[in-house]
């Protein structure tokens, strides 16, 4: 299993026994250390923050979403189920965005 940035998963993150949906946000690595992922989960509480990623409505999501940088995390690929589908482009860049912000990458101009 080598699952791709921007492709979005049912995962087993442990809560109340049921999976949830993640969008893989680690690089593509042909040949990683470990066998981990890191993922920001997705969710259908807005809460209208900088942390949020609006997601357009797909056929593979039942309701409207986002992705939650705040949630991110890292799990064994075992522990993903399947592959349910994939974010744009445009969408994959404003989670980079939000994921720059939540982690405070930006360089400073010194």
């Amino acid at each position: 299993m080598n699952p791709q940035p921007g492709e979005i998963w049912l995962a087993d993150l442990g809560l109340a026994a049921k999976t949830r949906p993640v969008v893989i946000v680690s690089r593509q690595d042909p040949d990683p250390p470990r066998a981990l992922v890191l993922y920001v989960p997705l969710t259908t509480q807005r809460r209208n923050s900088p942390y949020e990623v609006p997601l357009p409505r797909h056929p593979f999501l039942d309701r409207e979403s986002v992705a939650n940088v705040q949630g991110l995390g890292s799990l064994p690929t075992v522990r993903l189920e399947r592959k349910i589908g994939r974010l744009s482009v445009g969408t994959m860049e404003q989670l980079k965005d939000a994921l720059t912000f939540a982690l405070d990458l930006g360089r400073a101009s010194e």
